[in-house]
């Protein structure tokens, strides 16, 4: 182990904190402050500050587990474990074609990783059926994003810039208790006299913050986005020069958004007319504006529209591809961003390359020296992948994810994962969906080996190993490695996480997400930086005059030259700066030009009726992570947040016979879920929200709908119509 601090970066989410890890007195660890990282300024949420609790033997998996013939998983040794998983694979493969074996991946996985595993799935495997749970983060914001703006990048600018702005309207986030350090910019912002109006059906952390609670009935944020555009319109307040310069398709947008008038949207949102203006002129009367969108309008069954309709407000009133302006995604996962942009995603290849591009498959071909025509095409989305299991899916290797808890309809996911010929899961501990598994491979963790990330500003950061992970315990690169030489391709899988990512670079030079221009040198000196980053000076990279069309850019100006952002400095001065801001010159579309999207409301996918009268939504609490698997792990997490819960409003209690802490079974269409109730104000009284961390019967996934998004398949894991019963002993 180090005998001094490792600089390094926090495992959960996308906010990617800076933190250093001291030695301890056992052996192990301890987070210390990093003041000198720019995003979190040595500020740590609780999870952030525990986050060496997991790496601890007690908690984790130490040695490879095999599924013995009683049933049992026993302990084995890495050849026993890797064999089995070769043979699992390959016969499923003989006996029902390649695509008869899936991959899925996880949103935490490095970008290294990531890599990999979409290169192993497509050359090894030559299997179409790859995708990621980063599919349930923010793949409606990605495809609304790619429409208006021809990129997607979380955010087109650096958190600093959101304090300096002159309004922000956060929609459907709660970072007070998802990402607690970004808090502070929201803050500042209010301190440096901008406005936050923040739209969220409970009052939260983060709502009591705002200037102004805009609190709609769940899976009705598209008709709040268009009738706040109808205001805009209707007041006079577009930017009609900019409008004309700078965007298309302005006027099937505006034809689709006046039909969405105050009172009209009012009946349907449950927003006041008032509160409406009010948000217009807080959002138009300033220089400057932001949106900012999360989970609570992109998992919907109509999420791409929902976010493309908020775009089209920035775009309306001239808030894009400005200083200080813009719209963005705070991305959830930890490598949410570099997951999905390196080849995890069904259809995609690494640099967001496009997997039906025929220039694409050519360019990342030659990079793995296969034919082109070798590779297979587009295959299943996340859910559509688990739903196949056990069918068209017979053999799954899983790595860094826990679909047992956090897939919708989960009870059917889990179902379907038992129905499988063979399943392998790759992860840190057991979690719910690795106790199913045949073959389970206990694998390094964040402070165990060096990789790279990327944050939601499209920050690519280096995470330093800092120290050894114990005996029996492996990396993913070397369980890919390993797989791949049994499966008969020797080459290609390197162990080291940096011949990995210089290859990643060649594979990303020239495509969207160019990372060619960045080093691990780089990102040891540097505080991160910002793709796209092209390799001027290389062979592989685009030149400097290509790089508008690459980015969608232009020039490099002055506000991308800032130096406060920490990306360009360094001794690579000759080299790209990075990209902190995009879009100041002309937007990442052929003609440079930025598209409205012509969107309408429509209803969820499930609305409540008499038999299922109240709307159910989920969502996260600050002590607790994603599924759980490893936060649940940890003493002082679970004495914060000790298990699940049903929030609900006191009228509705009432009308239930219901009182604090009585457990209350909520029932939807899919299964039933059982936890106690949580009485509060903060809700609207036609709703409930659970916490959706833990397994069991207070499952909060046993009950959402999986009814997918046309464009980015994502579940409508955000609305759904429940009924409640109070258990009776």
């Amino acid at each position: 182990m180090e005998t001094s601090a490792t600089p390094t970066h926090c495992p959960y989410c996308a906010l990617q904190c800076g933190m250093n890890l001291t030695p301890a007195p056992d052996g192990g660890v301890e987070v210390t402050e990093r003041a000198d990282f720019p995003v979190n300024r040595g500020a740590l949420c609780g999870k952030g500050r525990t986050a060496p609790a997991v790496l601890s033997s007690r908690v984790r998996l130490t040695s490879p587990l095999v599924r013995s013939r009683d049933g049992a998983l026993r302990p084995a040794g890495w050849g026993e474990a890797l064999d089995r998983i070769a043979e699992g694979l390959a016969r499923a493969r003989v006996a029902h074609g390649p695509d008869a074996c899936g991959v899925f991946g996880g949103g935490g996985l490095t970008n290294e990783k990531a890599y990999a595993l979409g290169k192993f799935a497509r050359i090894v495997l030559g299997t179409s059926q790859i995708d990621y749970n980063g599919r349930f983060c923010m793949s409606s914001a990605a495809a609304a994003g790619n429409a208006a703006f021809g990129l997607d990048r979380g955010l087109p600018f650096p958190l600093e810039d959101v304090p300096r702005t002159g309004c922000v309207i956060l929609v459907g986030a709660n970072p007070a208790e998802t990402m607690p350090p970004s808090l502070r910019y929201f803050t500042e912002l209010r301190e440096n006299g901008g406005t936050l109006i923040v739209v969220d059906p409970r009052r939260t952390k983060t709502a009591e913050q705002a200037d102004l609670h805009l609190a709609p009935r769940p899976g009705t944020d598209l008709a709040l986005a268009l009738g706040l555009l109808h205001l805009v319109v209707a007041e006079g307040r577009t930017d009609e020069d900019y409008i004309r310069r700078r965007t298309t398709g302005w006027e099937e947008a505006r034809a689709a958004a006046m039909a969405h008038w105050p009172e009209y949207v009012e009946r349907i949102t449950g927003v006041s007319v008032p509160q409406l203006r009010q948000a217009v002129r807080m959002f138009c009367e300033p220089e400057s504006a932001m949106v900012l969108t999360a989970r609570g309008p992109e998992q919907q069954s109509k999420g791409t529209d929902t976010v493309g309709a908020w775009i089209n407000l920035c775009l309306a009133t001239g808030r894009a591809g400005r200083p200080l302006s813009g719209y963005g995604c705070l991305t959830g996962q930890g490598n949410g961003q570099g997951g999905r942009e390196h080849g995890q995603k069904a259809d995609q290849l690494p640099g967001y390359r496009k997997l039906t591009d025929p220039e694409a498959r050519r360019h990342v071909a030659e990079v793995w020296d296969v034919d082109p025509d070798s590779l297979p095409g587009p295959g299943r989305s996340a859910y559509e992948l688990l739903d196949a299991l056990g069918t068209d899916v017979r053999a799954l290797l899983l790595m860094g994810s826990n679909p047992v808890v956090s897939a919708p309809r989960a009870a059917h996911v889990e179902e379907r994962l038992r129905s499988l010929d063979f399943l392998a899961v790759s992860d840190v501990v057991l979690s719910e969906t690795a106790a199913l598994a045949d073959v389970v491979l206990p694998v390094a963790q964040w402070a165990e080996e060096t990789g790279t990330t990327t944050s939601l500003e499209g920050r690519v950061l280096l995470r330093r190993r800092a120290l050894a992970p114990p005996p029996g315990v492996r990396t993913d690169l070397e369980v890919l490695h390993e797989l791949a030489a049994r499966l008969g391709v020797e080459k290609g899988f390197p162990t080291d996480p940096e011949e990995v990512f210089d290859e990643l670079r060649r594979a990303t030079a020239g495509a969207p997400a160019d990372y060619s221009g960045i080093t691990y040198r780089r990102l040891a000196e540097q505080h991160g930086v910002f793709w796209p980053c092209p390799s001027e000076n290389g062979p592989a990279g685009p030149t400097e005059s290509d790089t508008a069309t690459v980015t969608g850019t232009g020039t490099r100006t002055d506000a991308d030259a800032d130096t406060s952002t920490s990306t360009s400095t360094g001794t690579d001065t000759d080299g790209h700066p990075g990209t902190p801001r995009l879009f100041l010159d002309r937007f990442a579309t052929g003609d440079g030009r930025a598209r409205f999207a012509p969107v309408s409301y429509r209803a969820a996918a499930e609305e409540p009726d008499e038999e299922y009268p109240v709307l159910l939504t989920t969502g996260r609490v600050v002590a607790q992570y994603q599924s759980g698997a490893q936060t649940r792990r940890v003493d002082e997490l679970n004495t914060a947040a000790p298990g699940p819960f049903v929030e609900l409003h006191p009228r509705l209690a009432a009308r239930l016979g219901a009182a604090e802490g009585d457990p209350l079974a909520v029932v939807s269409r899919r299964g039933r879920a059982v936890a106690p109730a949580r009485i509060t104000t903060a809700i609207r009284p036609d709703t409930v929200f659970m916490p959706f961390h833990w397994p069991g019967e207070g499952r909060a996934n046993t009950l959402t709908n999986p009814a997918l998004d046309p464009t980015s398949r994502m579940p409508e894991f955000k609305v759904c119509a429940v009924r409640l019963e109070v258990v009776r002993p």
